[in-house]
């Protein structure tokens, strides 16, 4: 890491930029093409623009990650694999409603509360009648009403990513391309 804002002589920014193999043999010697190149003419030096830099190989309760493997996002969104198991209780409540009747009636007729045959009066005494003549309404009347049914429950939400980037300080990364040579211990 280095603070300043360019790259000290001999150094250059970890970038993903190419450089000749010809002219960097030490250097490809060290990293070959672990970050990229074509191997023959060129190699690619580390790219650590907007990315934090992690150490390979596994630890306690960590994943195995290689030496020059990229992985991560910036932004995420959320979708039914990763919401944890729930329900949604619709609650309905009890009600009254009033419902008319279409009942088949006649003007005067018969005074008889319990007649064989006929049909609801419309003389106003709440009384059968046993000639059929129009149709009118037997209204007003309140009953209760139950039933089961199906609710569905529509989507809710927009899908819109967040942001799932830590904390941090930016700072440049470099790595040297000239000096002496790391010994292997």
């Amino acid at each position: 890491m280095f603070a300043g804002n360019f790259a000290p002589r001999g150094w250059a920014y970890c970038d993903g930029q190419l450089l000749s193999i010809a002219q960097n043999q030490a250097l490809f010697s060290v990293i070959g093409t672990i970050y990229g190149g074509d191997g023959r003419t060129t190699f690619a030096l580390p790219d650590l623009r907007g990315r934090v830099a992690m150490g390979p190989r596994t630890g306690p309760g960590l994943t195995t990650r290689v030496l020059g493997q990229r992985f991560g996002v910036q932004t995420m969104s959320l979708n039914l694999l990763n919401l944890p198991s729930h329900t949604h209780t619709a609650i309905l409540s009890s009600f009254l409603g009033a419902v008319d009747i279409p009942v088949n009636t006649e003007s005067g007729g018969e005074d008889d509360s319990n007649p064989g045959s006929g049909v609801l009066a419309n003389n106003g005494k709440d009384r059968f009648s046993s000639e059929t003549t129009t149709n009118a309404k037997y209204g007003g009347q309140s009953v209760p009403v139950s039933g089961t049914g199906n609710v569905q429950i529509g989507p809710t939400g927009n899908n819109a990513p967040f942001n799932i980037i830590q904390p941090v300080q930016v700072i440049n990364y470099i790595i040297c391309l000239q000096g002496q040579y790391p010994s292997r211990s």
